[in-house]
């Protein structure tokens, strides 16, 4: 779980990973949606910060503006550079799609593996008059129905954790991306091992299993495996930084959500799929806290014009 990515061949996806995220996102998304709204991703808090519920939904947002930020990518007013193709690849319900159409005025193209997420995406879209702009679809990360070069920005929020194989996902992103297009991966990783480290230690194992099992993971990778990779593609200006303080408020938001009538009645109506994973929540902030779970930005360029 914890072997570099680029050292070796990946292991093969555990059987059934994909139908058990469809099915997991078929489920649960319907609950995050009422609760949460649109966005299915951690808020970007400033460090330290003691947050309401009010706040969390601005954090969201946040989230996405400082990943924007990060990778440099050009301010909605300029008309030349700004990202006029955009591919939202684990788009989830397409509150990403739909903010990045929006501001950028751009086409935005959604993927994911759960037919429900991609049928509520696309009725959002149209609530909103988006639909001449946003368009979700079902396919596979691993697999991208687009052609080569297509997409000015390549947006993975959250995503890159379900990816089996993470060398293949980085290379379908690059694949898809313009010449000089940018690729931002927003994702859970696992620390980076000492050198003197082969393997995360036993225990640290052990925690990330009981997340996988819930979560329909496979397995983890590092920041500097995302950057091996990244390399290894020619990708250029990579960055990388470790957001985990910012999502630090985030966690324990949703478990207080999980905990109001709303969100009980709502869990237990919801499946065996959504329970398991709101009892494992608890887990990950275990993970952030003894510095094992790092949330990580990853962003480079695909060279090229730009």
């Amino acid at each position: 779980m914890a072997s570099s990515t680029t050292a070796q061949a990946p292991a093969p996806a555990p059987p059934g990973l994909k139908e058990g995220i469809a099915g997991l996102y078929d489920e649960s998304s319907g609950v995050w949606e009422s609760i949460w709204g649109d966005h299915m991703h951690h808020g970007f808090y400033d460090s330290g910060e003691a947050a309401s519920m009010a706040d969390h939904r601005r954090a969201q947002i946040r989230m996405i503006e400082e990943a924007l930020a990060f990778a440099a990518v050009p301010v909605a007013d300029h008309e030349e550079k700004k990202p006029k193709t955009i591919v939202d690849v684990g788009c989830g319900i397409g509150g990403s799609s739909r903010y990045l159409a929006k501001k950028y005025g751009a086409q935005c193209k959604g993927i994911t593996l759960s037919p429900v997420q991609a049928e509520r995406g696309n009725a959002l879209a149209a609530a909103q008059g988006l639909s001449d702009q946003v368009s979700l679809q079902v396919a596979d990360a691993l697999e991208q129905p687009f052609p080569d070069g297509q997409f000015d920005l390549v947006w993975s929020m959250e995503s890159g954790e379900h990816m089996p194989d993470k060398s293949k996902f980085v290379s379908e992103l690059a694949r898809v991306a313009a010449p000089g297009g940018t690729i931002i991966i927003v994702t859970w990783c696992h620390r980076n091992l000492e050198p003197s480290e082969s393997s995360l230690k036993p225990d640290e194992l052990n925690l990330l299993k009981r997340i996988c099992d819930a979560y329909y993971l496979p397995d983890w990778c590092s920041p500097s495996d995302y950057v091996s990779i990244a390399k290894s593609l020619s990708l250029e200006d990579i960055k990388t930084a470790d957001w985990s303080e910012n999502v630090a408020p985030f966690w324990p938001a949703v478990i207080k959500s999980a905990l109001t009538w709303k969100g009980l009645t709502s869990l237990l109506t919801s499946g065996w799929k959504t329970i398991r994973g709101a009892m494992v929540m608890p887990l990950m902030i275990q993970g952030y806290k003894k510095g094992l779970i790092k949330f990580t930005i990853i962003t480079c360029r695909k060279p090229g014009a730009s």
